[in-house]
C-alpha cells in the first residue's frame, strides 16, 4: 500500500503501470487477430481465442494490482459465491462512472467467462484500446433512434443484424455478454432530463438485451443483475488513479432468463415487447429499492 504518498504521485504511478500494462499486452492481441484472419482452421482459431482471452485477463489482473497498490479500498461484495466459468451469462449493471467498468472487471475476472461489452461504434477509434476491443471481438453497435428510422426506414433492422452477427462469434464457447441497461452514465442532469421514475437510476433500455437474447438463443443460462454503490460519493477515473476510492459496495443477483424471452422479435412483436419491458422495469424497481437501502445504511 502506498497511502503515505501524495495523491499526485500515486496517480502518476497508476498511469505508468496502466500504460506499460496496455502497451505490453496489446501486441499479443494484435498478433492473435492477424492469425485468426489468416488461418481457416476452426480448432486453431479457438486456441488463439483462448490465448487472447488469457492475455486480456492478465491485463485485468495487473490493473487489480495497481488499484490495490495506490489505495486501501474496502469491498462489500455479495452474490459471487456460485458463479461458474463454465456457464454463459448475460450481465448488466447500473452505470454511474467509468470506474464501474474497472470495478466489474476487478470482481468478475476469472470468476466468469471474460466480459464482452457492447460498445458504441465510435469507441473503435480510441487509441490502442479500440483495436484491442476489436481484436477481442467486442461488439461495436450503431443504434438508430426512432426519429432517424422514421426518416430512413431502410435502416430498420440493421442494428439487430449487427447484434446477431457479433453474437455469432460467441457460439461454441462460454461467454459473458455485458450491457449497461441505462445506456449511459447516470448524472443528476440526465436524471432530471429523463424525468426518471426511479430515485437512483435512469430509465432502462430493454431493447439492447432483448436483441442479445434473440441473437444468442438458449446459449445464455442466466442474467447477472449487478448493483454498484459508492458510499463516499461517485468517483471519477482520476479519483481511482489518485487512490481516493475508499469504499465500494457490489451486489450480484443471478436470475433465470424466462424461456419465453428466447428467440423472440422485439421490434415486431408488440405483445412480447410490452411483456419484456415490464420484466426489465420490475428488475429496475428492485435495484432502485436496493440502492435506497444501501444509501440509508451508509
Amino acid at each position: 500500500m502506498l497511502n503515505f504518498l501524495p495523491s499526485s504521485l500515486r496517480a502518476a504511478l497508476a498511469v505508468l503501470l496502466l500504460f506499460v500494462n496496455t502497451l505490453v499486452l496489446c501486441w499479443p492481441l494484435f498478433i492473435g487477430a492477424l492469425l485468426k484472419a489468416t488461418l481457416p482452421f476452426v480448432a486453431a482459431r479457438r486456441a488463439i481465442n483462448r490465448a487472447m482471452t488469457a492475455c486480456a485477463e492478465t491485463w485485468i489482473a495487473v490493473n487489480r494490482f495497481w488499484m490495490d497498490l495506490v489505495q486501501r479500498m474496502r469491498w462489500d461484495v455479495q452474490g459471487l459465491e456460485r458463479l461458474d466459468r463454465e456457464r454463459s451469462y448475460l450481465v448488466t449493471s447500473n452505470h454511474q462512472s467509468w470506474v464501474d467498468i474497472l470495478v466489474l472487471q476487478y470482481q468478475f475476472n476469472r470468476r466468469i467467462p471474460f466480459l464482452k461489452f457492447f460498445l458504441k461504434q465510435q469507441l473503435i477509434w480510441v487509441p490502442v484500446m479500440g483495436l484491442c476491443w476489436w481484436a477481442l471481438d467486442f461488439p461495436f453497435m450503431k443504434r438508430y433512434t426512432r426519429d432517424y428510422l422514421e426518416c430512413h426506414p431502410e435502416k430498420r433492422g440493421q442494428d439487430m443484424a449487427t447484434t446477431r452477427k457479433a453474437c455469432e462469434r460467441f457460439r461454441g464457447a462460454h461467454v459473458s455478454v455485458f450491457n449497461f441497461l441505462e445506456g449511459t452514465r447516470n448524472t443528476s442532469e440526465k436524471h432530471a432530463l429523463q424525468e426518471s421514475p426511479f430515485r437512483h437510476l435512469l430509465k432502462p433500455r430493454a431493447g439492447g438485451i432483448a436483441f442479445v437474447l434473440d441473437a444468442m438463443g438458449g446459449q445464455l443460462q442466466s442474467l447477472l443483475n449487478v448493483t454498484i454503490h459508492y458510499p463516499d460519493g461517485v468517483p471519477d477515473f482520476l479519483d481511482l488513479l489518485c487512490g481516493r476510492v475508499r469504499r465500494v459496495v457490489l451486489r450480484c443477483e443471478e436470475i433465470a432468463i424466462p424461456r419465453e424471452f428466447i428467440g423472440r422479435d422485439y421490434e415486431r412483436d408488440d405483445e412480447y415487447r410490452l411483456h419484456f419491458q415490464q420484466w426489465v422495469n420490475a428488475l429496475w424497481e428492485r435495484k432502485d429499492a436496493l440502492l435506497e437501502r444501501l444509501v440509508q445504511a451508509a
